[in-house]
């Protein structure tokens, strides 16, 4: 079962002279991991590698090290921890004694493994779409038990007659939600897909 990061996270490390800290946060798009890598990328720093990975898109860079040595080692690290949604950057302060290229990529992969492992994580739950009609009066009610179940609510629309609801619910969970949804109801409340 994947997992992504409930928050940011870091590490640092000194190997042979060089500073290294590896940066890793939760993202939900390709957009977000940019904006994560420009916001904490320190210019005065020799390289900031970084990788990520959002379901099957994922990207890394070398940052002007040896082809190979830093953004793969890091994805390596993203998916050897299971992890998804989630963006490493890995800083490197350049301490004068040259590292090899064996050297780099443990140095970068293994930094961003460190920081991935002390990370607070979360379980990527797969959720299915589906809807439900409920009144005005159940509602908290409703997202209550739908919040308990690990769901969301991904849309509430207000009608004359109550609330229109687009919910997104695990596989497991849906005839639990279905019957809580039936009790709270005496039956009104019919879960579709």
């Amino acid at each position: 079962m994947p997992f992504t990061l409930s928050g940011f996270c870091e590490y640092r490390e000194e190997i042979r002279k060089s500073r290294f800290i590896a940066l890793a946060g939760p993202i939900t798009s390709a957009a977000d991991a940019q904006a994560f890598i420009e916001q904490h990328s320190d210019l005065n720093a020799s390289h900031n590698c970084w990788a990520w990975k959002l379901g099957d898109q994922y990207r890394s860079n070398d940052d002007g090290e040896p082809g190979g040595t830093a953004g793969r080692p890091i994805l390596a690290a993203i998916e050897a921890q299971d992890c998804d949604q989630v963006v490493v950057l890995v800083i490197r302060w350049y301490g004068g004694i040259q590292l090899g290229t064996g050297g780099l990529a443990r140095a970068y992969g293994g930094g961003a493994n460190k920081c991935l492992q002390g990370a607070p994580k979360v379980e990527l739950i797969s959720r299915v779409p589906v809807s439900c009609a409920c009144a005005f009066g159940e509602l908290a009610l409703v997202k209550l038990r739908v919040a308990e179940l690990g769901g969301l609510v991904v849309e509430e629309t207000f009608t004359a007659n109550g609330v229109e609801l687009q919910l997104a619910i695990g596989e497991g969970q849906i005839d639990t939600l279905q019957m809580q949804l039936a009790d709270l109801s005496r039956g009104r409340i019919l879960l579709q897909r």
